[in-house]
């Protein structure tokens, strides 16, 4: 995953390897599971980011990964083959918190990731994130990146934290993973629905999600959903 690299006190400076930001799930493990909501972010042809497709024209993600040309590998845990190929055609950043919409050039019929509401996410819950991210420390961290789609369980410490750009985050500890860069605008689930999108991380112990359950009406704006 590629996430910023996360600062108590102030705001992270953007790790390498994404236009503004990025991080990869360090331990956890593969995920081997069908994953159609999955998206992998490249920016000109390059792997960069995580994402989500919430809608047949619409991919969540972080605002930190979008920039220059998008493309999106949809529905496969193998970012370089299966699945759907499909390119952005427009997007959309929230002015003050680290989300973007990017509206495709085709429709892509799958099932889509779901999203969750304020009662889905909670202090002390163990959720679950997702990512191609970084597997190791490693510099840069595009060299140690994951092919396939990862996973791992955090401890949520807080819903109202600080996210990369000042928006409303989801603080969450350890549990047998971290995200790390490249996971940057992958989802973090609670209670079976979508609650996050990977922002930052110190690549030890803690990282944050932009907590989109605080967001729903921006995203419903634009997605419909």
């Amino acid at each position: 995953m590629a996430l910023a690299p996360h600062a108590a006190s102030a705001k992270p400076a953007p790790p390498t390897g994404e236009p503004g930001a990025s991080i990869q799930i360090i331990d956890g493990g593969y995920y081997n599971q069908s994953a159609p909501w999955a998206a992998r972010l490249f920016v000109n042809g390059t792997e960069n980011c995580s994402a989500t497709i919430i809608a047949p024209r619409y991919i969540l993600t972080a605002r930190h990964c979008v920039g220059g040309s998008l493309s999106f590998r949809i529905g496969s845990t193998d970012q370089y083959s299966g699945g759907y190929v499909a390119y952005g055609a427009r997007t959309t950043v929230h002015p003050n918190a680290d989300l973007a919409i990017v509206l495709l050039d085709r429709s892509v019929q799958t099932s889509y990731s779901p999203l969750g509401t304020t009662s889905d996410v909670w202090v002390g819950q163990t959720t679950t994130i997702f990512g191609w991210g970084a597997t190791y420390r490693c510099s840069p961290e595009l060299q140690c990146q994951s092919r396939y789609l990862k996973y791992a369980n955090v401890r949520v410490s807080t819903v109202n934290g600080t996210d990369y750009h000042g928006g409303v985050g989801i603080g969450a500890y350890y549990g047998d993973g971290i995200a790390a860069g490249g996971d940057s605008g992958g989802p973090m689930f609670g209670n079976g629905r979508q609650v996050g999108v990977a922002s930052t991380s110190n690549r030890r112990d803690y990282n944050t999600y932009t907590n989109i359950t605080r967001y729903r009406a921006w995203i419903q704006s634009i997605a419909g959903v």
